[in-house]
């Protein structure tokens, strides 16, 4: 038994579009629990992550979610606890 390919085209669908080159999935950090973990308020997780406490508050509410970099670090701290105060120190 053989496989035949059927095409070496890439996909594309009947609107034109492309298929993403990569999709990138992370689950999203609960922001609020981890702070809540740590003990701190969200003018330290503010300070600590170098961001503003209205982004914080902002994430703590799902009004928009940690990304990029932040998101790893969140998903780093929430995996080691320790790390915050290593980020806190700077």
């Amino acid at each position: 038994m053989s496989f035949k390919r059927l095409s070496k085209k890439p996909w594309i669908s009947k609107n034109g579009d492309k298929a993403p080159a990569r999709v990138t999935r992370y689950e999203i950090a609960d922001v609020k629990a981890i702070r809540a973990r740590l003990n701190v308020s969200q003018t330290e997780m503010a300070q600590a992550l170098g961001t503003s406490v209205d982004t914080i508050k902002s994430w703590e509410s799902r009004r928009r979610n940690p990304t990029g970099l932040a998101a790893k670090v969140l998903a780093a701290i929430q995996a080691n606890p320790a790390l915050f105060q290593e980020l806190a120190k700077y």
